[in-house]
């Protein structure tokens, strides 16, 4: 650990409110439950991360990041090989502070400001002025467009819910109804879908769906064809994979995991 308290690879920049190391992360990387004395931003310039609070869990692609708060432990993990960014906002100098995590939109300034903050330096005053517009800029994904994907999974807690989901979670290509699930479980049709709904937030089917695209999102990023992955999350074409998965995230397979900055511009050569 620095003597900020943040990991030995975040650069020691004093004064400064942002601090970002590059990260490259090798498939089936994982860090072990921890905490930071800053919020954080969990986010891949390439790749997928997974990034697990508790029993909710964010799959995301680079045009998505997680704001974590300070002090949330987390898992944050790379099912394929990501270009993970160690971003840290300290809170006595950050003007943001919400309290839970949220997705949010990484548009290509925002992707562009978090190069060019990268790697040591003093705490200049154009530093600051980068700091303050990626602070103007910063805005949950639900109020910025932009192609990007992330997906939120909560598993139930309840054993026969939670028997449902584990089973998903091995195979989200099962595409028994309810009915089936809750006979499976000992638990009436009602009962299942009003534990999903209590405990997740969404129904089983809705949750099959959001699983779907979760294992979908890491299946692309490993560079699989867009019809084996199909296949593989329960989709009988192409096509129906193709348009359930613009329904979810707003964009499509071939365009989810283009980087958010592309080639993002060097802001110290302006």
């Amino acid at each position: 650990m620095s003597r900020s308290g943040l990991p030995a690879h975040v650069p020691d920049v004093p004064g400064a409110a942002v601090l970002v190391s590059r990260i490259p992360l090798d498939r089936g990387h994982a860090f072990a439950e921890h905490t930071h004395p800053a919020h954080q931003l969990a986010w891949a310039a390439a790749g997928v991360l997974r990034v697990t609070v508790a029993d909710t869990s964010w799959v995301l692609g680079p045009g998505r990041a997680l704001w974590l708060p300070a002090g949330v432990p987390h898992v944050t993990a790379a099912t394929e090989t990501a270009a993970m960014r160690g971003i840290y906002l300290w809170p006595g100098r950050c003007p943001i502070d919400w309290p839970a995590p949220c997705v949010l939109a990484v548009e290509p300034l925002v992707a562009a400001l978090l190069e060019h903050l990268a790697g040591p330096g003093p705490a200049t005053p154009e530093r600051a002025r980068a700091e303050a517009v990626l602070f103007d800029r910063l805005r949950p994904a639900r109020d910025a467009g932009g192609p990007g994907a992330a997906v939120r999974l909560v598993l139930p807690t309840d054993p026969r819910a939670r028997r449902v989901a584990l089973a998903l979670l091995d195979d989200p290509a099962d595409d028994r109804d309810t009915a089936a699930w809750g006979r499976a479980v000992g638990a009436g049709e009602r009962t299942l879908s009003r534990l999903f709904r209590a405990e997740t937030g969404v129904g089983p089917g809705r949750w099959r769906t959001l699983l779907r695209m979760r294992v979908a999102l890491e299946q692309l990023a490993a560079g699989r064809p867009v019809g084996v992955v199909a296949r593989h999350v329960g989709y009988a074409t192409p096509s129906a994979f193709v348009a359930a998965f613009r329904r979810e995230t707003g964009t499509t397979p071939s365009a989810v995991l283009r980087p958010a900055g592309a080639a993002p511009p060097d802001l110290r050569r302006r």
